[in-house]
């Protein structure tokens, strides 16, 4: 069966390959580049449109930089509200690391690409620490380098549009 959500990141330029560091300290012989691919419109409205119809949740939240354009995505295909999750404590202006309204509500997180869960981890912890609940976490590639067992731990279930196996081996 073929991956409608693999196939359109890779025709937009998604995979990338040489050598690279990534977020987790990691080394990879690719990159994935999904911001990059979401500037499409194409790209972006296909990926909101599946993620919507994954599973019930609330509100729809995405760890800035590249899980806001996701969570906007998912939130104009439900017609359900967004929060964002910046990556640290504002000093200035209003604090908290939340934006939107979430305290009592089951909110769906969403991640553009997983490796080992750490950063995501954070977005959920924002998230419970301002009264959501959080069950789930889509994300659009899976590196599958341990996110989903890491996530687990945290009575998380990591679900993805995508693998990296998918978009590599499919690819080359």
């Amino acid at each position: 069966m073929v991956n409608r959500i693999a196939e359109l990141l890779r025709e937009h330029g998604a995979v990338e390959y040489g050598e690279f560091v990534l977020a987790s300290g990691a080394r990879s012989t690719y990159y994935i580049n999904v911001k990059s691919a979401l500037t499409s419109p194409e790209v972006l409205v296909a990926v909101g449109e599946e993620i919507s119809s994954l599973e019930p949740f609330d509100v729809v939240a995405g760890v800035a930089v590249g899980g806001v354009p996701i969570a906007v995505s998912v939130s104009i295909a439900s017609r359900k509200p967004y929060a964002i999750v910046r990556e640290s404590e504002k000093t200035h202006g209003k604090s908290g690391r939340v934006i939107g309204e979430v305290s009592g509500r089951t909110v769906l997180l969403v991640e553009d690409v997983t490796t080992s869960g750490g950063s995501v981890l954070a977005g959920i912890e924002a998230l419970r620490a301002a009264g959501a609940t959080v069950r789930t976490v889509v994300t659009i590639v899976d590196r599958q380098a341990g996110a989903g067992r890491f996530l687990e731990q945290a009575g998380v279930r990591l679900r993805s549009l995508s693998t990296a196996d998918e978009l590599v081996k499919g690819g080359k």
